[in-house]
């Protein structure tokens, strides 16, 4: 005979976000990705671009916060900003980062990617909210 029970795990961190425009509310997505990551102590010195299009604003944050999870990983670099610049449904994103740093950067979670389920972009009369979340 099998058996089995159901466990809680949290496979994901929830983020919520506001800022007045879109594109600074990109760039706290962006922010947010990388305090889960990396934690407080990153700089600057090593710039990446990005230039992506989507059909719409939802999958185009999706494409830039995955493309910016896998320039960090494949380039090892840990990012402090982002220069985001929306036009319409495409992004150009200017990054500033560092390398990876174990000593510094380690004590962050470990992203796995970015989800579709459940992230929304709102407007209101304050600007912009952003629900997401982050597989770790």
């Amino acid at each position: 005979m099998m058996s089995y029970e159901e466990l809680s795990h949290t496979a994901d961190v929830k983020i919520r976000a506001r800022a007045p425009t879109c594109n600074a509310l990109f760039g706290e997505a962006f922010q947010a990705l990388m305090q889960v990551m990396y934690g407080e102590d990153r700089k600057g010195g090593t710039s990446r671009t990005i230039d992506l299009s989507a059909p719409d604003r939802e999958s185009l944050l999706l494409d830039f916060l995955s493309e910016v999870l896998f320039v960090s990983e494949v380039d090892g670099l840990v990012f402090c900003c982002a220069e985001v610049h929306l036009g319409g449904m495409h992004i150009h994103a200017l990054l500033d980062g560092e390398p990876f740093d174990p000593a510094r950067h380690a004590k962050g979670t470990e992203v796995k990617g970015i989800s579709y389920s459940g992230m929304s972009i709102r407007k209101d009369a304050k600007g912009y909210m952003l629900d997401i979340l982050f597989d770790v």
